[in-house]
């Protein structure tokens, strides 16, 4: 476990100030990204799912989602968080020995039960996450959690206000030991700012690596107090534009 705590401390210091985790989905996405020059990668369910032909949303398996980190993890030398949807209804210390087992040393949860239809509580999301909190602790790697809301993407799950659902959700996840937060989908600058001003971990944004994020280009995102970002599938739907483009003259 030694050198998965090196990576996993790694990662971690590296949200001290502002870091860019790009989306990979398999080998040979992870190897362009590093030699691009980025320290760590993420890898995203939605490309993972689409580069093997299923649907994101739980549409793999855990053992899919696994075996596509794992091939990743295994072609690249630096720390890699990878994205496990709401944890495929497994229980969170097996989530987190899976994890380690495929060489990831961080992971997003989501509170949207996808077998379910629903949404978890907050408080039920929260216990997840500390679940998880002590398995790592218990394997003696400091796996970063990046907690993540659906409170402002899916606000029909839970009825109430997006923003104050998303500000309860991420409070509780972050006194249950998660590391980073992710309040994935706000719809304003304004909103990111208020959620930003109630909790003290690094918040995750989503970004297009051309059109930028909702606080704007990478200066601008810099600027607006976000300290992580993450491409989710927009990397390679922009990589997707970029192929026909290059194809089309050969039509």
């Amino acid at each position: 476990m030694s050198e998965l705590s090196t990576k996993a401390t790694a990662l971690l210091r590296m949200h001290d100030d502002f870091v860019v985790l790009p989306t990979a989905w398999d080998a040979w996405s992870a190897r362009a990204i590093v030699d691009a020059g980025f320290s760590a990668i993420s890898v995203g369910s939605h490309p993972l799912a689409e580069s093997r032909g299923q649907q994101d949303g739980e549409g793999m398996s855990l053992d899919d989602a696994l075996e596509g980190v794992s091939r990743i993890t295994a072609a690249v030398d630096v720390p890699v968080s990878a994205d496990l949807e709401s944890g495929y209804d497994t229980p969170p210390a097996e989530l987190i020995e899976r994890l380690l087992e495929a060489g990831a040393v961080g992971l997003n949860i989501e509170d949207t039960v996808h077998s379910e239809g629903r949404i978890r509580a907050p408080q039920e999301h929260a216990d997840y996450v500390a679940g998880m909190r002590a398995a790592a602790d218990a394997a003696g790697v400091d796996v970063v959690i990046n907690a993540r809301t659906d409170a402002f993407a899916r606000p029909e799950l839970h009825g109430g206000d997006p923003l104050e659902q998303a500000i309860e959700r991420m409070l509780l996840a972050e006194q249950a030991g998660a590391r980073s937060l992710y309040p994935v989908k706000p719809p304003t600058t304004e909103a990111l700012a208020a959620i930003l001003e109630r909790v003290t971990l690094p918040v995750n944004v989503t970004a297009h690596p051309i059109k930028g994020s909702v606080a704007g280009d990478l200066a601008a995102t810099r600027a607006s107090g976000a300290r992580r970002v993450t491409f989710g599938p927009l990397l390679q739907m922009a990589l997707t534009e970029t192929v026909a483009e290059l194809s089309r003259p050969w039509r």
